[in-house]
């Protein structure tokens, strides 16, 4: 039997030392988000009493929660400041979390929800055979033009109107541009539905002020990941503006048996990060990508969207197509032999620049790094050269360790 220790050194060696990874999924933190994650946090529990007679949560079963009590509110506090909103909670254990207790703070069995449907890049979590199955709920997909990567705003807005859903939840899996979200605000509020927004792969830009803001343009609840182009741990945030706050605190406890304290305090200090590093990051991080985009473009992989600047986000589409006819190659066999030399991409045909901007990477490398990739599509082993580019490569947009 292996030694398990053992197995995690030599995941942290290949992993953190030699490869270089481009999934937008991912991200790396800092050593203070690590120390964290290992602290005494993640030995302890809070609880909240429910109170009967008021019918909400009210102090606590447990002693001992002074320092933890005080962790969560700082990251409250900060997660309010970055998003703008009036109300945000730690608690969700991932976006997915987040997701469902937005949908049961919001929906009843019975009613309509309005999503990006998978084929258009939106997540499958939200689909009919997923959460709404479970909940009871009628699922519509958005009108989306694939062209733009976008929605049919005006086709959407007429949707609302007419389908008269409770919840309205933009974002998507595969997330390039921003929304025009006024339209869609004003026809929520003819209807009485609520606009929920899942950031999952854009938190961290929307924290460093990149690529939409949407609690200040009209969203009620955001949600999503912190593990993407967020660099905190893996997990969940969500946030509100309005009155929402006792209804999705209530339920988030009803979905939560434990919010594993370790997480919130390591997302805390991830917070503290994009605060104080998060302009620049973000901004970095969409050049890499548009650069990376334009590269990649002129080497034969016909990166998508290129009249539209090929994106404002971490994410690139590669077409699968484009690819094959090029080198031969479907989208996985491609993942497989860049793995092999130590890059790593997901076998859908995203690529993500979260990882390699915290490691400081910036706009000039991206040129190094396409020619690595165009050279392994081509049959090269180029695993020495992706090693040393590598080498150049450290943590950044972070506090110094002490």
């Amino acid at each position: 039997m292996k030694d398990v220790l053992s197995l995690a050194r030599q995941q942290e060696t290949w992993r953190l030392e030699r490869c270089i990874n481009l999934i937008p999924s991912e991200n790396v933190t800092s050593p203070q988000v690590r120390e964290l994650l290992a602290s005494d946090f993640g030995h302890r529990y809070s609880l909240p009493v429910h109170d009967e007679i008021h019918g909400s949560f009210v102090e606590n079963a447990y002693r001992g929660t002074r320092y933890l009590d005080e962790m969560e509110s700082l990251g409250e506090e900060l997660a309010r400041d970055l998003f703008n909103a009036s109300y945000a909670s730690l608690k969700p254990l991932s976006g997915h979390v987040s997701g469902l207790i937005a949908l049961i703070s919001t929906c009843n069995p019975g009613d309509a929800i309005l999503v990006v449907s998978p084929e258009d890049g939106g997540y499958d979590g939200y689909g009919p055979e997923y959460l709404p199955k479970i909940l009871g709920l009628q699922v519509h997909y958005l009108p989306f033009d694939r062209e733009r990567w976008n929605l049919r705003v005006e086709q959407a807005r007429r949707m609302i109107e007419e389908v008269r859903p409770r919840l309205v939840i933009l974002g998507a899996s595969l997330f390039l541009f921003p929304y025009e979200l006024s339209p869609l605000r004003r026809a929520c509020d003819a209807t009485g539905a609520l606009l929920a927004y899942d950031a999952s792969h854009v938190m961290g830009l929307i924290a460093g002020g990149e690529f939409q803001r949407p609690l200040e343009e009209g969203v009620d609840i955001l949600l999503g990941s912190t593990h993407k182009s967020l660099f905190g741990p893996q997990g969940g945030l969500i946030a509100a503006r309005g009155n929402l706050e006792e209804q999705l605190e209530s339920m988030t406890w009803r979905a939560l048996d434990n919010a594993h304290w370790n997480r919130i305090a390591a997302l805390t200090q991830a917070l503290m990060e994009a605060r104080e590093f998060g302009k620049d990051y973000a901004g970095t991080v969409v050049k890499n990508a548009r650069r990376l985009g334009r590269e990649l473009d002129g080497m034969g992989f016909a990166v998508g969207f290129s009249q539209e600047g090929y994106t404002r986000s971490p994410q690139l589409l590669l077409e699968a197509e484009a690819i094959r006819e090029r080198f031969g190659l479907s989208l996985n066999d491609l993942a497989i032999a860049l793995e092999k030399n130590d890059i790593i991409v997901d076998s859908v045909g995203r690529i993500g620049t979260n990882e390699i901007t915290r490691m400081g990477g910036q706009e000039e490398d991206m040129v190094e790094i396409a020619e690595v990739i165009l050279r392994c599509a081509q049959g090269e082993n180029v695993a020495e050269d992706v090693a040393s580019i590598r080498q150049r490569f450290s943590l950044s947009y972070a506090f110094e360790d002490r």
